[in-house]
């Protein structure tokens, strides 16, 4: 089996879905730059243009998750979970009208999942 590199809680999807039917089709994309670059955005698919840089972690909740390369390069013996919390954010990431904002919680992989994990860019 397949280990996905990252994933979502049932509650951050529900509101993806929510934002999804407002702003149409979406992605993730965590750059590790500043302000809260470093949390997970959400964004409208074509208001965000991918850099030749970033990285494709995989899809959550039909939206694609990059990461920018440098901070890929801390995350990739991780798994990320997105979630999501109340507070405001100070990024562009749509859930921040709502009163909420997308969080990512890391952790290790084990050596089974490490030995089974997907290709970078591999959607499944």
């Amino acid at each position: 089996m397949i280990t996905s590199r990252v994933s979502i809680t049932p509650e951050a999807a529900l509101v993806v879905d929510k934002l999804r039917k407002q702003h149409g089709e979406l992605i993730f994309h965590q750059s590790g730059g500043c302000c809260d670059g470093s949390a997970p955005m959400c964004l409208q698919k074509e208001e965000f243009l991918i850099g030749s840089r970033d990285v494709l972690l995989g899809r959550i909740q039909h939206c694609d998750f990059y990461m920018a390369s440098d901070q890929f390069s801390y995350f990739r013996n991780m798994h990320i979970t997105v979630d999501v919390t109340h507070g405001r954010g100070s990024s562009f990431s749509l859930e921040i009208p709502l009163g909420l904002r997308f969080i990512t919680v890391s952790r290790l992989f084990t050596e089974d999942e490490l030995n089974n994990l997907a290709e970078i860019g591999d959607i499944q």
